[in-house]
């Protein structure tokens, strides 16, 4: 098929290239029925070991399903109408006459779908998502010691506010990136698998083995899944949806990042870039332009994607022992994975050029460096008993922008002021003699914060 007849975006636009091809492994309909056929292959390796087949029907039983293909599933099921029964019904067509009876032995459908998603995420994270965002996180750190005595002015509410280091900016985002990796590493590992049959009871199993639980534990131990401690037909829906929430979170940071990073390449900001190539079109009508596309269309996925925690959160009520209302939608789980796979892989292709004009973060921090002095200042003479330094240096502000004059210059012509500040020692008068060194500890945490992130994540 043309990809261009493709109905998703993500297929004919997003994901593309060697990304795509490890993502198929995972995310594709192929895979959803490779997974659900290691499932089947499980149980019936589950079974010999209890002596119920032999290990060369468990080998044959494998063999097979490792070659299974969601096209030949979906014509069976064209023609009876129940998709994992399909998956049961080719796969006995590919085995002996004494194999078939154990594939999908005393299994209900949900025994095999909700396991087999569970251990195809916990993969699909921990071999593709995680050392992904990983890959991006240690661009970041190099980014932020790169930068880490780079001078620019904090912004709170849009506006001027204190002295910082754009490695100290870059700082932050690794620090919150960090934290949703671990989180995600934390939930993949928590995901749990049932073999546990139509109602949750081990009704089927236990006709046949004397320990149904043990049958479950060795099918969740071949999958390297934990078995829930109770079920229904159905996984209980929370350590899934934490694993979806903690991805959303993930997402959450490449997005803020890019707003903010597309907020500093506003003309009249102009402190970063993306990278720009020879041949590259910015506008259809204005020659002259360069915007901030990949950033802008990270928070663009980021705005489709974001909202479908309400979908999953809806997925995880379900009447009774099970009802279908989450079979259609959670066959769209795959898009986030695949939407924040496509936007961090764009992050790291800009931020890999990413354009750090320290000229215009001078001048920025320039422009504001004699208000900014304001806090300092009123710190300093409190520190030294001034009884009312916020009130007194709030009207000093008003005053220099009334006069163009420096709210230090003005407190040091203060003859109320001249008994405080002859007390400041050499090190706080230069924070306000030269704004640039007031910047706390910017340097510092910058360093404490990628060093804690790159041994966390060797």
């Amino acid at each position: 098929m043309d990809k261009f007849d493709l109905f998703s975006p993500l297929d004919y636009r997003y994901i593309s290239g060697p990304l795509k091809k490890r993502a198929e492994l995972y995310f594709s309909e192929n895979a959803r029925v490779y997974y659900q056929a290691r499932v089947e292959a499980a149980l019936v390796k589950a079974l010999s070991k209890q002596g119920v087949c032999s290990k060369k029907i468990a080998k044959e039983v494998e063999r097979v399903a490792e070659k299974i293909k969601a096209e030949d599933v979906y014509k069976e099921e064209a023609r009876i109408k129940h998709d994992v029964r399909a998956l049961a019904n080719v796969m006995r067509s590919k085995v002996s006459k004494e194999a078939k009876p154990y594939i999908h032995f005393s299994s209900t459908s949900y025994d095999i779908v909700d396991t087999s998603s569970a251990v195809r995420y916990k993969e699909a994270v921990n071999e593709l998502v995680l050392p992904e965002l990983k890959r991006l996180l240690k661009l970041w750190c190099k980014i932020a010691l790169r930068e880490k005595k780079t001078i620019q002015i904090g912004r709170t509410h849009g506006q001027h506010a204190e002295p910082i280091t754009f490695g100290f900016t870059m700082a932050g985002f690794v620090n919150r990136l960090g934290k949703s990796i671990a989180n995600m590493e934390y939930c993949s590992e928590q995901l749990e698998g049932k073999f546990s049959g139509a109602v949750g009871a081990f009704n089927a199993s236990s006709l046949l083995v004397k320990n149904p639980t043990k049958l479950e534990k060795d099918i969740m131990l071949e999958l390297n899944l934990k078995p829930a401690m109770h079920s229904t037909q159905i996984v209980p829906p929370e350590s899934l949806l934490d694993l979806l929430h903690s991805t959303i979170e993930a997402f959450n940071v490449l997005a803020n990042f890019s707003d903010d990073m597309r907020h500093l390449q506003r003309s009249e900001i102009s402190e970063i870039a993306e990278g720009f190539g020879a041949k590259q079109v910015g506008s259809s009508t204005m020659p002259h332009k360069r915007n901030p596309i990949n950033f802008e269309n990270v928070k663009s996925l980021w705005k489709q994607f974001m909202p479908r925690i309400i979908t999953f959160y809806s997925d995880s009520i379900s009447e009774h022992q099970r009802d279908l209302t989450n079979s259609a939608s959670a066959r769209f789980i795959p898009e986030l994975f695949l939407a924040l796979l496509t936007s961090n892989e764009r992050l790291h292709k800009v931020c890999s050029n990413l354009v750090v004009d320290r000229k215009s973060m001078k001048k920025n921090f320039d422009s504001a460096k004699e208000k900014v002095i304001a806090e300092p200042l009123y710190i300093l003479l409190a520190k030294h008993e001034h009884p009312d330094a916020h009130e007194l240096v709030r009207k000093l502000t008003l005053k220099g922008q009334a006069s163009d004059i420096s709210v230090w210059d003005l407190a040091k012509v203060n003859k109320d002021l001249a008994e405080y500040i002859n007390k400041f020692s050499k090190k706080e008068l230069s924070f306000l003699e030269t704004p640039e060194e007031y910047v706390g500890l910017s340097v510092k945490k910058t360093e404490e914060v990628c060093s804690y992130w790159k041994k966390r994540f060797k």
